[in-house]
């Protein structure tokens, strides 16, 4: 199964993003990502819809925090990816006459909810900034690749 890695790739990019001086262009952004420019446009749109980053086209254009990484939960960049699924897990069916099976599910569903609770209660106390690294790092060392 292939991993979902725009999470830690968009939030690998807004954290350069912070470090930028100037709006970053899709494709820079996109290079560092290891897609291509239309790609990051339709990854970055949610981002973008709710406010968290913003574009400008043109000359001088490009991509930008529209927060500060303070008021950036790791929460809101994950819905605003429209939460990727977090587990492969599931259930053999969901309508089972198995004794066996329904028990199986029953545990299955349950910690499923746990865990994802879990998730959502540490991602929303989680912003940018306490992820950031203390010391700052170029973004054309990690850009330019």
């Amino acid at each position: 199964m292939n991993k979902d890695t725009r999470l830690s790739d968009v939030l690998h990019v807004l954290l350069h993003m912070a470090q930028a001086d100037a709006p970053l262009t899709s494709e820079v952004l996109a290079r560092s990502m290891g897609t291509n420019p239309a790609v990051f446009r339709r990854t970055m749109a949610g981002l973008r819809d709710v406010g968290i980053v913003r574009s400008e086209k043109g000359h001088g254009g490009g991509w930008q925090l529209a927060e500060p990484l303070e008021r950036i939960t790791l929460m809101s960049v994950y819905e605003a990816l429209g939460c990727p699924n977090l587990f492969a897990i599931g259930s053999r069916s969901e309508h089972g006459e198995c004794l066996v099976e329904t028990k199986v599910n029953a545990v299955l569903a349950e910690t499923m909810h746990e865990a994802t609770a879990l998730f959502a209660k540490r991602f929303s106390a989680l912003t940018l900034d306490q992820i950031a690294p203390n010391v700052p790092v170029p973004a054309s060392i990690h850009l330019d690749k």
